[in-house]
Formats: structure tokens, C-alpha cells, sequence
């Protein structure tokens, strides 16, 4: 199989749970191992060939980055899908870099995600909202997001890239919340700690990154092309109601797309999602409408050089 042939068909990514929303948000908000294990299963059965993944504490939701918890899913994930196990190395703003790797090493998947670069990833916004907490820790958690940043430093995704990357095989979906990001990945691309053909995700409509404007999309597709050339693949991924118009665009563009709760809990104005292969469903939707096929987790192994399944530590 050509890298040609597999670049033409759209990857569709899945966020099943996340860190940054919180249960008073959605009812449908996957939060036990077996809720999380049971919408993954049903995302890649609807056609998400990778699956990204975090941990919750099952009695009330809170981001957990516990290697127990993970456990407690990704057997299940493997055993029951084909599709590939992305898990976060960035857990919550507010974990420690050692507990947000703690499930990674252990598990040794064939991808994870990595955010490249420290930033102000604000989440206290949702307070305007007004609501009825479910759990006293909703709102602290967002409001600590006013006076905290995410912390990677070049030291931590050097750590990261040498533990995780070099160390266990696994590859990485790189997280690029803003220009900067990009030129952070091309400086280790040319230090040699990245190589292959790198899966770059543009993350747009944080606040603390860039903002969620079809102007940025292709001002970060075009810097992507100066640095890397023909040597990677983008995805797309949008906050909230920007979801599907971002992704859209991007795939219109030649992109990939994510999709899940943990990026937008609505399918919809207005209408929240029951499950994330409901967005699943709705992206491929879409997808089908610019005659454009999705690749499957075979076609994606093959494009990004992935280890394989049966190399992974659960």
C-alpha cells in the first residue's frame, strides 16, 4: 500500500472522555471503565480508526491519570476493536508530568498524544454558565484554570519523546495548540528525537491558544508545509460548536478529523450528544458528502509506521 493511496482517505480520530468537561455538563459524559470502554467500542464500530483516551475516577468523575483505571479499559478496547489505542500524555493541566505518563509506561501503546509546548489552557469560562454542580470539585477544577498553566517544557517533551517514544516504540499524535508548536516539533524533528511521518493534530478554539478562525486553519496548514513538507499528515480537532465546521474545512483541505465528548458535547446547535459515535456517525455523514473515504486502523498503522497492536504491553 502507497502513502499516496492511504492520504486520500480521512482518518477519523475519537475523544471518548477527556479532562476538560465535567459530569453536570452531559448526562452522557462517559466517566466508569465500562462506560468509557463501551462508547470507544461503539466509536470505532461507527469508523474511528484511532481512539483517544483518559481516565476518570468512576465515583464522580473527576480526571484520573491512575495506570489502574486505564487498565480497567484498554484490555477490553483491544480485545473487542481493530482500532488504534491513543492515550493522553496530557491528562489535566493540573497533574504532575510522572502521573500523566504513569498509564502511557505501563500500557506502552502504539500511540499517544503530546502537547508541544507549555500554555494557558483556561477552562474557567464555563463558570459563566450558570449550573447546579453535581460534585464540589467541578467548579474548583475550572477555576484553577484561571491562575495555572499546562506545563511541557522542552526538558518534559524531551523525556517524553526519549521514555515514551524511543523507549517503548509508541508514536505520537502531536497536539499543536498554536504557530509556535509547529517549530517546536521541527526543532526535535531535526535534533532526530521525531522521525517518520508525523500526525499533527491542530487544536483550535482553547482559550490560552489559537482561536477557532478558517483563517488559522490555513495559516497553520501552510506553516506546517514550509517545515514539514510532504512528510505528515493533519488533523483537526475544535472546541465546542467549532467542531464540525473545523473539521469539515480541514477535510475539504486534504485533512483528517477528531471528533468526541471530549472536544464538544453537542451534535448540533443546542442538542447534546448521546454517545460519541453519534458524532462519529455525523462526521462520516459529511465525509460522504465530499466523496471522501475513511481510512481504516490497517491504513493507518501503515501510514504513520504504528508498532501494532500485538506489541502493546495489555
Amino acid at each position: 500500500m502507497t502513502k499516496a493511496k492511504t492520504s486520500r482517505k480521512v482518518i477519523i480520530t475519537c475523544a471518548v472522555t477527556g479532562s476538560v468537561h465535567t459530569p453536570t455538563m452531559s448526562p452522557y459524559l462517559p466517566i466508569t471503565p465500562d462506560q468509557i470502554a463501551s462508547e470507544a467500542i461503539a466509536a470505532a464500530e461507527a469508523g474511528a480508526s484511532i481512539l483517544h483516551l483518559h481516565a476518570r475516577n468512576p465515583e464522580d468523575g473527576r480526571p484520573s491519570a491512575d495506570p489502574a483505571l486505564f487498565m480497567q479499559f484498554l484490555p477490553r478496547i483491544k480485545q473487542s476493536t481493530d482500532a488504534v489505542i491513543n492515550i493522553s500524555t496530557g491528562g489535566s493541566s493540573l497533574m504532575a508530568l510522572e502521573d500523566r505518563l504513569a498509564a502511557s509506561l505501563r500500557a506502552e501503546p502504539e500511540m499517544c498524544s503530546l502537547n508541544m509546548g507549555s500554555m494557558n489552557f483556561a477552562l474557567f469560562p464555563a463558570l459563566d454558565k450558570p449550573q447546579e454542580w453535581k460534585h464540589e470539585w467541578e467548579p474548583q477544577l475550572l477555576e484553577a484554570t484561571r491562575s495555572s498553566i499546562f506545563k511541557n517544557t522542552f526538558a518534559d517533551m524531551e523525556f517524553i519523546l526519549t521514555r515514551l517514544g524511543q523507549g517503548c516504540g509508541t508514536c505520537f499524535e502531536f497536539e499543536c495548540y498554536d504557530v509556535g508548536h509547529l517549530y517546536s516539533l521541527a526543532h526535535f524533528r531535526d535534533r532526530g528525537l521525531v522521525s517518520g511521518h508525523l500526525f499533527i493534530q491542530f487544536v483550535f478554539g482553547i482559550l490560552g491558544g489559537i482561536g477557532a478562525d478558517p483563517e488559522n486553519l490555513t495559516h497553520m496548514k501552510r506553516i506546517a508545509d514550509k517545515l514539514f513538507g510532504d512528510d505528515y499528515s493533519f488533523s483537526v480537532l475544535a472546541a465546542g460548536r467549532h467542531q464540525m465546521p473545523m473539521i469539515t474545512m480541514a477535510a475539504a483541505m486534504g485533512g483528517n478529523v477528531r471528533v468526541g465528548l471530549e472536544d464538544s458535547l453537542y451534535n448540533g446547535r443546542g442538542t447534546l450528544a448521546v454517545s460519541n459515535a453519534e458524532q462519529v456517525h455525523r462526521i462520516r455523514t459529511v465525509l460522504d458528502a465530499l466523496s471522501l473515504e475513511v481510512a481504516t486502523p490497517k491504513e493507518v498503522r501503515a501510514l504513520l509506521g504504528l508498532k501494532g497492536a500485538d506489541q502493546v504491553a495489555f
